[in-house]
């Protein structure tokens, strides 16, 4: 593992995050214990621990360049996954609130067995449906920052997300190349949905030579209460 540490460690000194010993221990259990289930439950197609570290833990940490997310914050990571960007941020951030949603039964059980295995605090992991959270009161605009890399368009994936927005907290997800393209399509529904495209970062990521892209999206108004309708209703016609 003398290579993986070494990328990862100083992966998070150019992030400027000091790369204790506990938080690299704890990033390669993430790691191993990811490589084992993934075996069982096809979890993520990157599978190469040196990729493990680049394209998930890295990725994951590049928001932090922006310098939005804070301690104590409220987060919710929207189609987690297994458990990516949530899970490094809290090993990284630690005095932040991480909800991570999924609908998938088998990674949301991954991510709590992290968790568990972790000892994590202030870290719970939810199955269901984010349109779902988005309606009830519990939920509803209780959060100060959502992260994403779910794959839907951003049209789509804000209809998901800034219901579960408070006024003022921002929403970054992350994308690829031809994110520009895709904004352009997406200025009605962050409207709609109370929102406003505050910006794209693109962010270098230690060790990788692919493009990664972060949309800032502010909440500056209320969602109104139609909002999020069906997930059927959003597949079909994308505000």
């Amino acid at each position: 593992m003398v290579d993986e540490r070494y990328i990862l460690r100083s992966g998070l000194l150019k992030y400027n995050i000091d790369p204790k010993d506990k938080m690299i221990d704890d990033f390669i259990k993430y790691m191993k214990l990811l490589i084992e289930r993934n075996k069982l439950y096809n979890l993520t197609k990157i599978t190469e621990p040196r990729e493990i570290v680049v394209e998930h833990f890295l990725d994951s940490l590049s928001a932090l360049k922006l310098d939005i997310i804070k301690g104590e914050m409220k987060v919710i990571d929207v189609g987690t996954g297994a458990g990516f960007p949530g899970i490094p941020l809290k090993l990284v951030i630690p005095e932040i609130e991480i909800t991570l949603i999924d609908a998938s039964k088998k990674r949301i059980n991954f991510v709590r067995h992290v968790i568990e295995m972790l000892e994590m605090e202030g870290a719970t992991a939810i199955q269901e449906r984010a349109e779902i959270l988005g309606r009830d009161e519990k939920y509803r605009e209780k959060y100060d920052i959502i992260v994403s890399r779910a794959v839907a368009q951003i049209r789509v994936l804000c209809e998901y997300c800034l219901p579960l927005l408070n006024l003022s907290g921002v929403f970054l997800a992350y994308k690829g190349p031809g994110i520009k393209e895709e904004i352009k399509d997406s200025d009605n529904a962050v409207e709609i949905l109370g929102g406003e495209i505050k910006g794209i970062e693109t962010l270098e990521v230690p060790y990788s030579n692919k493009t990664h892209n972060i949309v800032i999206i502010k909440k500056i108004k209320e969602t109104p209460k139609e909002y999020p309708r069906s997930a059927k209703k959003i597949k079909k016609s994308p505000l």
